[in-house]
């Protein structure tokens, strides 16, 4: 099968000054035990976003949507892009991080899981980047109603990155989704998403566990459900 990525070097937003080219040289030294048709997408997957935020999101239940914990009912999900101009629907929430710096920057496509029935109740937030050879996850949130021992739903978390894969998928990078994890949770991403672990806490999802999340939680999802606020 051929690979997605122009094998191409480059470190967006890092630069290769000293702390770049140590990451170069890393990378590099990295990929020289991998095989050599994979060693580009080592070396640019280890490279990209070098100072992203390391994700801590729990993927509690694999499940072909979301699941409410109280009835069992599984609910039919959308996801909304967002922008500047919806931070004010995300103010009545208590979200751990400040989403609004992410509708701000210019790089980033924000997206809100709901579901059909309450469209106006974000039950996820999610942030992806463009980067040329593949989608990179900049952050990811359960809505606080969604977390901890009383949380209405579960399937949030995995539900988003299905999507990321998703939007992989259909900008044409084969699904691969990267992003940085939490020392702690590197082994659950292994297990619950199929991520690989590359360098450091860099992981990724290849384009086999990509088809699975797609084909697992998006059967029925077409272009006509990804929907835009503005």
């Amino acid at each position: 099968m051929p690979l997605p990525f122009a094998f191409v070097l480059r470190a967006r937003g890092s630069g290769f000054g000293s702390a770049g080219g140590n990451r170069a040289a890393q990378a590099f030294s990295l990929s020289a035990g991998f095989p050599a048709r994979v060693r580009g997408i080592v070396v640019f997957l280890c490279m990209s976003k070098a100072t992203s935020r390391r994700l801590g999101f729990e993927v509690d239940k694999m499940s072909n949507s979301i699941e409410e914990i109280r009835t069992g009912n599984v609910c039919a999900t959308r996801l909304v892009r967002l922008y500047p101009s919806d931070a004010e629907m995300l103010s009545s929430l208590e979200w751990q991080f400040d989403w609004s710096i992410e509708l701000r920057n210019p790089d980033h496509e924000v997206y809100a899981l709901t579901t059909t029935e309450n469209p106006g109740v974000f039950q996820g937030l999610i942030s992806i980047s463009d980067m040329d050879d593949h989608v990179f996850m900049d952050l990811l949130e359960s809505a606080p109603f969604n977390i901890g021992r009383d949380k209405e739903h579960m399937g949030v978390a995995s539900n988003l990155v299905a999507f990321a894969c998703y939007r992989a998928f259909k900008i044409g990078y084969d699904g691969v989704v990267a992003f940085e994890a939490k020392t702690k949770l590197i082994g659950h991403y292994e297990t619950t998403l199929g991520a690989k672990l590359i360098a450091g806490n860099r992981m990724f999802i290849n384009t086999p566990a990509a088809h699975t999340l797609v084909n697992s939680y998006l059967k029925n999802f077409d272009e006509d459900q990804l929907q835009e606020t503005g």
